[in-house]
């Protein structure tokens, strides 16, 4: 049921999102060189990388690591960056990972293969089993302002507690924190 949600959700999402995401893509070329989309090698079901797009918003010699790890983030950011982050619109082209079933709405945020603590953390809670989201418990809980090891708490928080009703939770909580902007720091 969680596949067929995902998969009439993503589908009705990149209807209304087209326009907008096409009105982005032309913003982030006129306002930066170097490509629109940024793939980022992420972590995903069973520890396996995939590919996963968003609107590129940082410049792109940006080292390739968490933004929190950057001494200076906002000197990398593109003139449209941060508000694409601050939005989360530079997440709609990861709609594209939905419909091919590499991530789903709801489920702890794909992780960078660098990211070793967290993604051996994730390992040892049997969290790797689950397919990554877009949003998650951990996202509505503070998204990235909270340490690796309480992301991994609410991650094994979801993992035993996940419902379809949980998730429909989880999606209303991140439509209101994506509106208030809470909890991104970059």
């Amino acid at each position: 049921m969680k596949r067929l949600f995902d998969l009439f959700l993503a589908v009705i999402l990149c209807s209304l999102l087209a326009v907008p995401a096409i009105l982005i893509a032309l913003l982030v070329r006129l306002t930066s060189p170097g490509p629109i989309i940024y793939w980022s090698t992420r972590v995903g079901k069973n520890n396996i990388p995939f590919p996963m797009p968003k609107f590129r918003t940082m410049l792109t010699h940006t080292p390739v690591v968490p933004t929190h790890l950057l001494n200076n983030p906002d000197q990398f950011l593109t003139p449209i960056g941060s508000f694409l982050r601050k939005s989360s619109l530079d997440e709609i082209p990861q709609l594209w990972c939905i419909l091919k079933g590499d991530m789903s709405f709801v489920g702890p945020r794909p992780s960078l293969p660098s990211q070793t603590d967290l993604n051996t953390a994730r390992t040892q809670a049997n969290i790797h089993l689950l397919v990554p989201g877009l949003t998650g418990w951990a996202q509505v809980n503070g998204r990235d302002e909270i340490p690796n090891e309480q992301k991994v708490a609410y991650d094994a928080e979801y993992l035993q507690h996940q419902s379809f009703l949980f998730d429909l939770k989880i999606i209303c909580l991140t439509a209101w924190k994506v509106v208030k902007r809470d909890g991104v720091v970059h």
